[in-house]
């Protein structure tokens, strides 16, 4: 694939960040480290064991090029979500354990600014934060109750906006509240991805690109015909976990689509609102995200493409005609001002999903395996994170990252087929027949409370 295909991302990357990095592997390698996909887990692990132990011998193979995979196609928001709800956490590990989750997150949203600014990457950073927009009655109450759960726990973040403050941030139509919260941003995925490869291959970093790994083990990472050998063994796959072998149950590629507009003018953001870059969502079931680009235009996205059997990972799968119509539908229902405006590129892909919905990472230190993933979407900081987590468990650095929940979680495996495909895509159904359903009779579905609760509430 011609990497300007993969996202309107890839498609605007200047050409000095679409230069290849990294060959084939063309013989047995040695390494102190051999990190198995070269996305945003797998690069960041480099980048801090470079800062911990710059002596050490990493090596990154990647079946395609760097950033190929979600972190050149996601939505470009570094937030604070975890996918686990905090009840959830205190229930197995306590509520000190859950308020760090949450403080851990909110302090790396940050910390992932002032990395991509110390190094003087330009990824179109804007932390603006996100408005969450209420816009049926049901809504505005799921706002109350998450603002109203947040105070409980003594954060201070999301707010509720009444109509006349939401509709100051942002004026989609049917608009009643808002919640807002400052800690995320905005950002250009693909060249954060890109510019993160380049600086860790510069420090050293060997990276083997366009190379499959079919099998990964304790001391060594095999291809078609060639093996790194390697103390420490890092998995950081993410969506693509099922094609390895004897991994296909342990996360499920559930696929995201996407799309981005032409440029708008200015008299278009007028209407729309959205100044400082604030990403932006609504309160309905199936998922929603969106962002104003750097240069204007809108990428947006949302769930609702079917699971594949078999966990199925084809690029086919990255555009599907009917789902791109319906996100398309769904953000004029939003701003009906951009029906004179043309949809310039539609991409998606899979994000990675464990059956318990938890996010994990960790390591063995007596066989070297370690991973970090199953992010659930809410990948770009968590990533971050999991990148810091596994470098300081590496090395040997015993810090509160390290204590976190997460760290050493085993999440069960996913069921069988036909199991999988049945339970995976009736849960899509369910949450978005939930939303029409929502607006015929003024009422949640039960079917969709039970669907939340058993996805990590």
């Amino acid at each position: 694939m011609n990497p300007a295909n993969i996202s309107f991302w890839w498609d605007s990357l200047p050409e000095e960040l679409r230069t290849p990095l990294g060959g084939r592997l063309v013989s047995d390698v040695d390494a102190d480290v051999a990190i198995v996909g070269a996305g945003y887990t797998g690069l960041w692990t480099a980048y801090h064991l470079q800062r911990l132990d710059p002596g050490l011998r990493i090596v990154l193979v990647d079946a395609h090029v760097a950033g190929f995979g979600a972190s050149g196609r996601n939505g470009g928001w570094a937030s604070a979500l975890f996918p686990v709800e905090r009840e959830a956490i205190a229930r197995s590990n306590g509520t000190e354990a859950a308020l760090a989750t949450t403080t851990t997150m909110i302090d790396s949203v940050t910390d992932l600014g002032s990395t991509a600014a110390a190094e003087g990457w330009n990824i179109d950073w804007a932390h603006g934060g996100t408005i969450v927009a209420a816009r049926t009655p049901l809504q505005v109450n799921r706002a109350h109750e998450e603002v109203a759960h947040a105070a409980a726990w003594g954060l201070d973040a999301p707010t509720f906006l009444d109509r006349a403050q939401a509709s100051a941030l942002m004026r989609p139509t049917d608009l009643l509240s808002a919640t807002y919260t400052p800690h995320c941003a905005a950002l250009h995925p693909a060249r954060l991805v890109r510019l993160l490869a380049r600086t860790v291959v510069e420090r050293g970093a060997t990276l083997v690109e366009h190379t499959p790994v079919h099998r990964i083990e304790s001391g060594a990472v095999r291809t078609d015909d060639r093996t790194i050998r390697a103390r420490y063994v890092i998995r950081a796959t993410e969506g693509y976990t099922a094609r390895l072998g004897g991994l296909r149950r342990t996360l499920a590629p559930i696929y995201s689509l996407m799309l981005a507009t032409e440029p708008l003018p200015a008299q278009v953001w007028d209407e729309i609102g959205l100044a400082d870059r604030a990403t932006f969502s609504d309160g309905r079931h199936l998922i929603i995200y969106g962002q104003r680009t750097a240069d204007d235009r809108i990428a947006f996205g949302g769930r609702g493409a079917p699971y594949h059997f078999g966990s199925d990972i084809d690029p086919v799968n990255d555009r599907d005609p009917r789902i791109h119509r319906a996100l398309w539908a769904t953000l004029l229902d939003l701003f009906p001002v951009l029906a004179e405006y043309r949809v310039t590129h539609t991409w998606g892909g899979p994000l990675g999903v464990a059956r318990d919905w938890w996010p994990s990472c960790g390591l063995d230190h007596d066989t070297g395996l370690g991973w970090s993933g199953g992010y659930v979407g809410d990948g770009v900081t968590t990533s971050f994170l999991g990148g810091r987590t596994l470098a300081d468990l590496i090395v040997g650095v015993d810090s509160p990252r390290t204590h976190l929940p997460w760290v050493g979680h085993r999440s069960p495996r996913w069921e069988p087929e036909p199991l999988r495909w049945l339970g995976v895509n009736a849960g899509l159904q369910v949450m978005s027949r939930a939303d029409s359903a929502e607006e015929r009779r003024g009422r949640t579905p039960l079917s969709a409370s039970i669907v939340t609760r058993l996805l990590g509430g």
